[in-house]
């Protein structure tokens, strides 16, 4: 009715046409760098810098864990998972050093 089927079968091959195997593999791998560049990368950075922050815990530090509780690291011995810590005066926990959230500013 509105389209000729002359203009229809002219755009049909156009699109068939479209592009190579070379040219669909290039933006693919485009599409991974950036991907790569963009979310994957920096989560590494992340990550690394996390377990930097739990293998240098200290007694004093001031922690959040994963279940929401802050603390204060009472005893922690640098090659063992776990850790002692102060939740109220007198109040004495052993956490495992992979439930550690965040390390806490001590001014707080």
């Amino acid at each position: 009715m509105l389209i000729s089927p002359a203009f229809a079968q002219a755009a049909g091959t156009a699109a068939a046409s479209g592009g190579s195997l070379t040219s669909m593999i290039v933006q693919l791998l485009l599409i991974f760098a950036i991907f790569y560049l963009l979310l994957i990368r920096p989560q590494q950075k992340r990550l690394k810098e996390h377990e930097a922050r739990l293998k240098a815990i200290k007694r004093g530090d001031r922690v959040l864990t994963g279940g929401g509780i802050y603390a204060k690291i009472v005893e922690a011995k640098e090659n063992e998972d776990e850790l002692k810590a102060e939740i109220a005066n007198g109040i004495t926990i052993t956490i495992s050093r992979a439930t550690v959230r965040d390390v806490l500013d001590n001014e707080k």
